[in-house]
């Protein structure tokens, strides 16, 4: 693509440049515009004796259709495009649900030259008929070989970003503990958690509370699982410190697998995810009875999702995994202490 100043003459069919006003200041055109013989009159009426101009060679391909191709190769399930515009396509979410994206395909298609796609934080809870990210072509056209070399990496084995959709999971909490501190449990951890859920479209079966011992832990979980539970969580009078911690223990005892022990978000650091077969088991930290922000609003929605968690995809999140501290903290980072 040729860039630069022509004589108004010879602008038709060409694309003007940068914005053009009369000489009261008023826009008479729009960068972008393909000039007409009409607008060629209109701006040497205005005194314009040249302008500069965007000329498409042979192989270039105009922005709309570049975008689009490109955008074609991004969007995977639950979502759909905007017609393109201005070089620029907007991917919109179809379903509730998490957004993903493939993070280092989308850092590649970025330093592709005149290719920009902005997306929001892989793990975002989105809704039904919202943005989530928007591709734009920065010049007027693109050579073909670079539009072909985006559509490679858009495409790679898969779709580079897509939602996954919430499912009605059957939702169960256990809490363990003394018997004397239940009534507490139940008050401080069953409505934040239970909140969470539902606005992830599952549906919440009940609260039972344990003895704090592996045995009793153990049977409950199973005698869940039996019942048709395919969501557990877990919390209690003690967060879990160890992965041969007695809640770790009960899961191995019922067939489970441990995926994720510790997590690089604070609050909420403590945190296990395991799986028995399909059915994720979430061991939430203390500050699970907290409804500010912390590191169950980061997992619930996934694992509502069907998302499976593996320790590298808990590992991301310590890229603006410091939140804000919560009240309720039995133990907060900052204890006035001088550094």
């Amino acid at each position: 693509m040729k860039f630069g100043p022509v004589p108004v003459e010879e602008a038709v069919g060409r694309r003007l440049a940068h914005n053009i006003a009369d000489g009261q200041g008023n826009r008479l055109f729009r960068k972008g515009r393909p000039l007409t013989p009409e607008d060629v009159d209109r701006l040497r009426a205005a005194g314009y004796r040249e302008v500069v101009v965007a000329t498409l060679e042979p192989g270039d391909v105009e922005e709309d259709e570049a975008a689009w191709r490109i955008a074609q190769g991004c969007a995977g399930p639950g979502l759909r495009l905007v017609k393109a515009a201005g070089g620029r396509v907007n991917f919109i979410a179809e379903v509730a649900g998490v957004f993903w994206v493939e993070v280092p395909r989308l850092e590649a298609l970025n330093r592709i030259r005149g290719v920009t796609l902005a997306t929001l934080l892989r793990g975002s809870v989105v809704r039904p008929r919202q943005m989530v990210a928007s591709l734009k072509i920065i010049p007027f056209a693109l050579p073909e070989e670079r539009v072909a070399q985006a559509e490679a990496v858009a495409r790679g084995d898969g779709p580079l970003m897509g939602v996954a959709p919430f499912q009605p999971r059957r939702v169960a909490l256990i809490l363990s503990g003394h018997p004397a501190v239940w009534p507490r449990l139940v008050a401080d951890f069953e409505e934040p958690l239970r909140e969470r859920v539902e606005a992830c479209g599952g549906r919440w079966l009940g609260t039972r509370t344990v003895l704090h011992r592996e045995g009793d832990l153990a049977e409950a979980m199973a005698g869940a699982l039996d019942q048709g539970v395919d969501f557990l969580i877990l919390a209690g009078e003690t967060a879990i410190m160890d992965e041969e911690d007695m809640a770790p223990r009960a899961i191995r005892r019922i067939g489970g697998v441990v995926a994720v022990f510790g997590a690089p978000v604070d609050p909420g650091n403590l945190l296990l995810v395991a799986y028995r077969g399909e059915v994720p088991i979430l061991g939430a930290p203390g500050c699970a009875r907290s409804r500010h922000r912390n590191v169950v609003d980061e997992v619930i929605p996934r694992l509502m999702a069907g998302m499976r968690l593996t320790q590298a995809e808990v590992a991301a999140m310590g890229h603006g995994g410091l939140l804000e501290e919560v009240p309720e903290r039995p133990m907060p980072r900052d204890r006035g202490e001088e550094p």
